[in-house]
């Protein structure tokens, strides 16, 4: 595998990214791996790679560069609990957007990348910010992953579900039963705008399970529903991508 630091310039400034590949010189179908609310981490990093091995192109940018160059919450402080959240209110679905347009402009200038092909995932906050991000570079990304994605179906006009129509790639949702920032019935609705687009896709809800099932850094770390996260996601991104 080769891995490393990179700068995208983007018209708000440098947008710091961790890019992963295999390192055998084919050229990869790009995955845009869009960070949770607690910040682009080691984590996060070998999650990337994990994808990675599976032949991908991997790019997972730092979504709070516009306010700074780096953070990593420190779950013991509420100095670091209250920046995340100022972060997180100063990132939105059609800034995302915007980045990961500047994100598949480098990669297509990348002999290992192949940017006609190209799959995103989002967790927590992002979860959002993937599905706008996929129907606004429809013509290319072919999937697209949430998982406790917040926001999914609100009143308001940037909110996911008014964009399902315009996503052509597969999508998929995974939700926790027990989620204050992602109720149910929230969960229900998106489920039914889905349905009424006639997009291709579904949602599944992981039954048993809180909002972070799928990192280990959290309290709420399920194994089993990790591991399952893990055979959805690696499904989707080979049955659209490979």
């Amino acid at each position: 595998m080769a891995d490393r630091e990179i700068t995208i310039t983007t018209d708000e400034g440098p947008m710091g990214t961790f890019v992963v590949h295999p390192d055998d010189g084919e050229r990869h179908p790009v995955v845009v791996f869009l960070m949770d609310a607690p910040g682009k981490r080691p984590l996060l990093h070998d999650m990337a790679s994990r994808i990675a091995s599976h032949g991908y192109y991997v790019m997972l940018p730092n979504l709070y560069y516009r306010t700074t160059p780096s953070f990593q919450l420190d779950w013991g402080s509420d100095e670091s609990l209250a920046r995340m959240g100022e972060l997180m209110r100063n990132v939105g679905n059609r800034m995302v957007a915007s980045d990961v347009g500047a994100l598949l402009a480098h990669a297509e200038g990348d002999a290992r990348a192949n940017a006609e092909r190209v799959g995103i995932v989002g967790y927590c906050m992002s979860g959002p910010f993937a599905l706008w991000s996929a129907a606004e570079h429809s013509a290319c990304v072919r999937a697209v992953a949430s998982f406790y994605g917040v926001r999914l179906h609100v009143d308001r006009a940037d909110s996911p579900h008014h964009r399902l129509a315009g996503i052509t790639g597969e999508i998929y949702v995974g939700a926790a039963e027990h989620d204050d920032w992602v109720p149910l019935d929230m969960v229900d609705r998106f489920e039914h705008a889905l349905q009424h687009a006639g997009a291709r896709g579904r949602v599944e809800r992981y039954w048993g399970t809180h909002h972070g099932f799928a990192f280990d850094d959290r309290p709420a770390y399920d194994p089993a529903a990790d591991r399952r996260h893990w055979r959805e996601l690696l499904g989707l991104l080979d049955r659209n991508l490979h």
